[in-house]
């Protein structure tokens, strides 16, 4: 039985004036994207076709051993065809009024079917499973193929989604309902100011690129509602600002908190709204918190090594910490590749006799890169030689291409929403702060970036006592004796929590590992009023991963107040509150700073 659409609200016709405007703006966009080029065909000619991804090769090897197997290529094209017939048969049912089950349905978290006609009429139905079906079997067929090499098949299996991800018929406007309703609605309205955005969007691009707006970036300001913990900047050096936050409390705990974030991303993702702000609430738990906001490099700082990171970042700013608090020791934060510079500090700390640091804590941090999750997908010799090729052009690795690489782990959700959302239905994106910060891209000195792809990824040296040698140190993570908490999340993509539980077992100091809900931004970002994903605790780490998780009891809430408990016994004593800076150091600006300012245009 089929239910009656919702009312649709009147659309907001665009007067003669308006749409004038609005074509003379496209008319000037396209002009100018076709003239820039036909200027870099003139200068530089057409480039070549290459497969610096290996997706070519890999795509031929699987078809190769496929074909080989005419058997099972045979089977699976009967099962293939089995669901097609049943799907004609079913739809041939409710043709006459008849109920039938469904022959595929779309995951229930899976948002690109949520229109009321995709469920309810026979047409976009059969569409819709229709394209689940070939999906299925596609995928089925290539990510399976058998005698492929684990890195292959990967590939094969990641770009096998990505183009099934592409063709849904969602992405289409004929087989869209929604963006049909929406063109017979507004008169076709949609798809001119649709063809706008997407002529910006190529703008923002240079023509080079298609940068999808995924927010309104207008309608944040870093200081004004997004960064907002008072503070003051008070040290600076060529790769960073140090942080201090004044204090929420009369009294603070003695042992200062440092937290390390990482330079793909800016810092204020631990300082976005005051409701879910990571850093105001532990300063608000009575911590005297700094903060790295690390720079937005150019061409200048294409020299700077994963050594300086080390010199110039975590071991300079517990120097200016000492110098400011007095205090030997800090307890320090280290999220995702800010916890594998925490890591590697510690370690070189250790080799140097040094006890600089009171307890470590590691939010969804690598130490161990055997199983580095779907990223896996993009880092092999072959890519990486081509990636340093394009870095030793520019200095830096562009920030808006690895916000690419992130977004493709999630097409659906962080591409094909907002081509629908802004070409097809012909909307502004809404203002999300968590979208904004995600645009919000920094790019990658040359130098650096290579050492951390070959040495952590490509090689996994990390691990091995003295694989790797910073600042003339070389250092063994195994050496480290510091209490570690480690908190990681059973959705991430980016840092998979059985890669990060590895990591955590290589530490020799007593370690509490967390399993959180969610994944790697929201998974952190959980404030304890949200009351929302829970997590996992065990107090012993056997070898195996799924062994600690068969063994863990699940808490309620966020695991931000397991962190607290176990922080506050590693804090020290309270003492009269400090307020931003000191005689050394004093404070040379109001937070969050200018050097996340910079923003990639």
């Amino acid at each position: 039985m089929t239910t009656k659409s919702k009312p649709q609200s009147e659309p907001v016709a665009l007067g003669p004036e308006e749409l004038a405007r609005l074509y003379s703006d496209i008319a000037e966009k396209s002009g100018a994207l076709i003239n820039q080029f036909i200027s870099r065909a003139a200068d530089k000619g057409m480039p070549a076709m290459n497969d610096e991804l290996g997706i070519a090769k890999a795509f031929f090897d699987a078809w190769g051993r496929m074909v080989a197997d005419p058997v099972r290529l045979a089977e699976l094209q009967m099962k293939l065809w089995q669901d097609y017939t049943a799907l004609w048969q079913n739809s041939m049912l409710r043709m006459f009024g008849q109920a039938a089950a469904p022959v595929a349905q779309p995951d229930k978290g899976d948002r690109r079917f949520r229109h009321e006609d995709w469920e309810n009429n026979f047409l976009y139905d059969y569409v819709k499973q229709s394209y689940l079906i070939a999906a299925r079997h596609l995928h089925h067929t290539l990510a399976d193929v058998e005698g492929l090499d684990e890195k292959t098949a990967k590939k094969v299996d990641f770009y096998t989604r990505q183009y099934i991800d592409a063709l849904s018929p969602s992405n289409f406007l004929l087989t869209n309902p929604e963006a049909m309703r929406e063109t017979v609605n507004s008169g076709g309205q949609n798809l001119v100011k649709g063809l706008n955005n997407l002529l910006e969007d190529l703008s923002r691009g240079n023509g080079e690129q298609l940068r999808v707006r995924m927010t309104d970036t207008a309608a944040f300001s870093l200081g004004g509602n997004l960064a907002t913990t008072k503070g003051k900047v008070v040290f600076q050096n060529d790769i960073m600002q140090l942080i201090q936050y004044a204090p929420l409390t009369a009294d603070v705990h003695k042992t200062p908190l440092l937290i390390i974030p990482p330079w793909i991303n800016k810092f204020y993702i631990l300082d976005m709204r005051e409701n879910n702000s990571f850093v105001r609430w532990a300063v608000e738990q009575g911590h005297t918190v700094f903060m790295i906001s690390w720079v937005n490099p150019d061409e200048k700082l294409a020299h700077k090594r994963f050594d300086d990171y080390l010199t110039e970042g975590s071991l300079a700013a517990l120097d200016v910490i000492r110098d400011i608090t007095g205090e030997e020791k800090a307890n320090v934060i280290g999220y995702c590749l800010g916890g594998t510079l925490l890591a590697c500090t510690m370690a070189w700390l250790a080799a140097q006799k040094q006890e600089r640091i009171a307890s470590a804590t590691f939010f969804v941090t690598m130490i161990d890169f055997e199983r580095p999750g779907e990223l896996e997908v993009f880092i092999d010799e072959q890519q990486v030689g081509a990636l340093e090729k394009k870095m030793e052009q520019r200095g830096y690795l562009e920030g808006s291409e690895m916000a690419t690489t992130f977004n493709m782990l999630r097409a659906n959700d962080l591409i094909w929403s907002f081509v629908v959302n802004n070409y097809l239905l012909g909307k502004d994106p809404f203002p999300f702060d968590l979208l904004h910060w995600n645009g919000d891209s920094t790019r990658m000195p040359a130098a650096m970036h290579s050492f951390y792809l070959r040495n952590m990824y490509l090689k996994n040296k990390l691990r091995e006592p003295g694989g790797i040698t910073l600042a003339g140190v070389p250092i063994d993570i195994t050496a480290a004796q510091v209490p570690a908490y480690f908190i990681s999340t059973v959705e991430d993509h980016i840092a998979p929590w059985q890669s990060t539980y590895a990591g955590a077992r290589l530490l020799k100091g007593p370690v509490r590992f967390v399993l959180g809900g969610s994944g790697h931004i929201a998974g952190i970002i959980n404030p304890p009023v949200a009351n929302k994903y829970g997590y996992w605790t065990h107090d012993e780490l056997p070898p195996n991963a799924q062994d600690w998780l068969a063994a863990a009891a699940q808490q309620g809430g966020s695991w931000w107040s397991d962190w607290a408990a176990w922080a506050g016994k590693l804090a020290g004593p309270r003492i009269a509150a400090r307020e931003p800076g000191g005689k050394q150091h004093p404070p040379l600006e109001d937070a969050p700073g200018s050097y996340v300012q910079r923003r990639i245009a």
